[in-house]
């Protein structure tokens, strides 16, 4: 019952949602993702892990294709998630954990940051809900 409603909740939300505020959505899945996969990794949980993990590409991948690339700022983004997604793929491999630290930093880096920039947008057209 608590899940059914959990995903109600969740889909009225992206139903709701603006662009910005997916996008939000979609940078705190990652961020979300990648610590149930470091969770799962000190457990030695692999084949969850992977799934985890695999959740995470899945996000990079909307999230590269969803880029206007007209737009520089969208060909530098283009290139880190291209990174990271490789760099998450190296850790599947080789399993150095420092490297999926180097992803979650970079997830709650961008997660942060749009996070501030849709408040300030926010506060700038008088809204204050996000």
């Amino acid at each position: 019952m608590q899940n059914a409603i959990q995903h109600q909740y969740l889909k009225v939300q992206v139903e709701t949602a603006s662009p910005g505020e997916l996008t939000l959505m979609l940078y705190q899945g990652m961020v979300k993702s990648l610590l149930v996969a470091k969770s799962q990794f000190a457990n030695k949980q692999y084949e969850a892990m992977n799934e985890s993990l695999h959740k995470v590409r899945s996000i990079i991948s909307e999230l590269m294709i969803t880029l206007d690339m007209n737009y520089p700022i969208a060909k530098d983004l283009y290139r880190l998630y291209v990174f990271y997604s490789g760099h998450i793929a190296n850790f599947m491999i080789k399993r150095e954990e420092p490297m999926l630290d180097e992803v979650l930093e970079f997830a709650r880096g961008l997660a942060d940051t749009w996070k501030k920039a849709l408040q300030s947008l926010n506060i700038k057209s008088g809204e204050v809900n996000v």
